[in-house]
């Protein structure tokens, strides 16, 4: 079944090579797309996470998402698991493959089968990153959010695309997860909903916030999909 191959593939998809035979840990970098019958796969590599994610955005279908760190070792990375929605038995595990990139074509290699994709973006943005919400607008003021316990919500943006996941590593937990494409101009954050694990009916749906880069904070603000006043401050993972 092509689904589960192409799954297993991303679920082994980090020992990078450049076609030239030159490492380049940053060619990765960025959104990547490969359809496959009636679904789209988006692929995003950014700051040291990953997301990857197949959807059918006509039918407002969410098949499934998987993500998680991948780390680089001279030519190769190594990516560990942080949630699936297939099999969280995979969650916390580790794998390689092999990788090579030809302009804006990404060819993944494993067990004798080759993947191709074709780059979205180089990850090349002011948002760009993968963000934790550190503090939230109450009572007039700015308070800060404690990271505590192992349930992570994490946004990762590239240059074009954004996903969110709210997960837990610890109790192989996936709360829900959701994205698509974004823009980013004169103060202006807008969000153009593609999928969503948990409500299809917001898929074709944008959302506008103000939005600030700040100290290397992101100043995030306007109404939610609920109407709900919002101010947030989001944080770059390291």
């Amino acid at each position: 079944m092509k689904t589960k191959r192409i799954l297993i593939v991303l679920l082994m998809v980090f020992s990078f090579f450049d076609s030239s035979a030159q490492s380049n840990s940053t060619a990765i970098t960025g959104a990547w797309q490969t359809k496959e019958a009636d679904k789209e796969h988006v692929l995003i590599l950014q700051d040291g996470f990953f997301f990857h994610t197949a959807y059918n955005k006509e039918n407002k279908r969410f098949v499934f998402s998987q993500g998680g760190r991948y780390t680089q070792n001279a030519e190769d990375l190594t990516a560990e698991i942080y949630f699936s929605t297939v099999n969280r038995e995979e969650v916390g595990k580790k794998f390689n493959a092999s990788a090579s990139i030809t302009g804006t074509t990404l060819r993944l290699f494993v067990n004798g089968q080759t993947l191709t994709w074709t780059r979205l973006d180089d990850g090349s943005a002011p948002l760009a990153g993968t963000w934790r919400i550190t503090s939230r607008m109450q009572d007039g003021k700015l308070s800060p959010i404690h990271q505590t316990g192992a349930r992570q919500t994490y946004k990762i943006l590239s240059g074009t695309r954004f996903q969110w996941a709210a997960i837990n590593p610890e109790t192989k937990e996936f709360s829900g997860t959701g994205g698509g494409t974004y823009t980013f101009r004169n103060g202006k954050y807008t969000e153009n909903i593609e999928f969503f694990s948990r409500d299809s009916s917001r898929v074709g749906a944008s959302l506008t916030f103000d939005g600030k880069l700040e100290n290397g904070e992101w100043h995030h603000s306007g109404l939610s999909s609920k109407g709900a006043k919002i101010y947030e401050v989001w944080s770059r993972v390291k």
